[in-house]
């Protein structure tokens, strides 16, 4: 099936949960229909189809004044928020969820905002906000006895320690990640975990390693890797040629993920793709190398301005 029959056969499918759900006369129920409806859409892939129906879902919550409903629906467009780079929208929607649910004092909703507040805050480089956001989510997460959240959380921190450059720590925490991720069967905490990992491996020096961990992860877990995986990990193993110094192979990966990154439409994927292209081009150590190089990273910093 093609890109295009994709997407068509995503927005069918959108319409025909929206049509079932339209039969539901009560109108709260109908809204946590379609809001379920959305979050299954979303964790399948579907971003678009997600957003159409929990748009609807939303407005039937704020016509009904259903709080936890609004919470709900205002939780998953936070996180549909991130994907789509709209930090903005991120978070004014997910510090609204979470203040909802404190009220309500549901523990599990409070729960599902802190990946997108937590990453938000890791993009702004308030690392502290983010560190102490991802230790209330570890708690909640014990306490409800969510372990696929516990896994979450646990490579969330594995990420901080990357930033800091603790390696070990970084390693440990993903690795105590990765195996609760597969005990449990959580496929996607297994590639988050996986990455982190690769992550580590590359920023520390062990390029090896980190070829490994990537390469496990194209080979195993193909069949569900999302757009966005499949960025990093191009960049990933573009970095990774750079470091030994192969040009043709770390461009052919930076190129492939420049081609992905123009489908998400995200601008710190673009801007990671142009700088891996960057860092590809200034290994001929040249003159018009460098310049093609310097405008490259200028491209970069201005995607990056757009957030």
């Amino acid at each position: 099936m093609s890109p295009g029959e994709s997407a068509g056969a995503e927005d069918e499918a959108g319409a025909g949960i929206a049509a079932v759900a339209e039969a539901v006369p009560d109108p709260v129920r109908r809204a946590r229909a379609l809001w379920l409806c959305a979050y299954g859409l979303f964790s399948a892939g579907d971003a678009a189809g997600a957003e159409a129906l929990n748009a609807r879902a939303l407005a039937l919550f704020a016509a009904e004044d259903d709080p936890w409903g609004t919470a709900a629906a205002l939780g998953l467009r936070s996180t549909l928020a991130l994907t789509g780079g709209d930090l903005e929208g991120l978070g004014r929607d997910g510090r609204r969820s979470a203040a909802l649910f404190r009220e309500l004092g549901d523990r599990w909703g409070e729960l599902q905002t802190v990946s997108p507040l937590a990453a938000l805050a890791e993009i702004k480089g308030a690392y502290e906000e983010a560190e102490q956001r991802q230790l209330e989510g570890l708690r909640m997460a014990r306490e409800l006895g969510l372990e696929a959240e516990v896994s979450a959380r646990l490579s969330g921190l594995g990420r901080l320690a990357l930033l800091a450059r603790d390696w070990d720590r970084a390693r440990d925490l993903h690795e105590r990640a990765r195996r609760i991720a597969a005990e449990q069967g959580y496929t996607y905490g297994e590639i988050h975990s996986g990455m982190g990992l690769a992550l580590g491996a590359r920023r520390s020096g062990d390029l090896d390693a980190a070829e490994a961990h990537l390469l496990r992860l194209r080979d195993g877990f193909a069949a569900v890797s999302s757009r966005a995986g499949d960025h990093l990990l191009c960049a990933e193993l573009g970095f990774v040629a750079e470091l030994r110094g192969e040009a043709g192979p770390a461009a052919a990966h930076h190129l492939r993920g420049l081609d992905i990154a123009r489908v998400l439409a995200e601008p710190r994927a673009l801007a990671l793709s142009l700088e891996g292209l960057a860092g590809t081009a200034a290994l001929t150590a040249d003159r018009p190398a460098a310049v093609c190089a310097a405008r490259l990273l200028g491209a970069a910093a201005a995607a990056r301005r757009t957030r």
